[in-house]
């Protein structure tokens, strides 16, 4: 853990969060046939962002001045995940949200922790259903569907 590198992007990230907030107020409240605005995701990631960056600040000054180990950077796993990144920004409209979300974390998981495939897969099929169970049908958002062959 490298303190100064954490207090600064502690910082930067809360300018961001605090313009994910202000941005967002410059969107449409509300789109046709969504009771759920376009407004509302980008909001609560600022609120996130800010919140998050806040306690990071905050742990810089607990941790006082210890200094970790450096760690070598894993280009191998960044690599994947960026790549399935990627994928899934291009196959969301045309595969649907619930298999696309659910094949990015399945992919993601591995790429973390490849021994507990078994969890990776009931948690990457439970995130998806119930997010999508959620957005669609109590708040009555919209999100891509099935594909049309399915």
């Amino acid at each position: 853990m490298d303190i100064k590198f954490d207090r600064i992007a502690s910082v930067a990230f809360l300018a961001v969060g605090v313009l994910f907030i202000i941005g967002s107020k410059h969107l449409a409240s509300s789109s046709y046939g969504s009771v759920v605005g376009p407004d509302i995701f980008p909001f609560v990631l600022g609120i996130l962002l800010v919140l998050l960056s806040i306690r990071l600040f905050y742990e810089t000054f607990i941790s006082g001045g210890e200094q970790g180990k450096k760690e070598p950077l894993q280009y191998k796993p960044f690599l994947i995940i960026l790549a399935a990144t990627l994928v899934y920004i291009l196959t969301l409209e045309s595969v649907g949200y619930v298999i696309t979300t659910f094949l990015f974390l399945f992919v993601c998981f591995q790429t973390m922790e490849r021994s507990k495939w078994i969890s990776s897969l009931i948690i990457s099929a439970g995130f998806s259903g119930i997010v999508y169970f959620i957005f669609v049908e109590l708040l009555k958002g919209t999100l891509p569907g099935w594909p049309i062959w399915f």
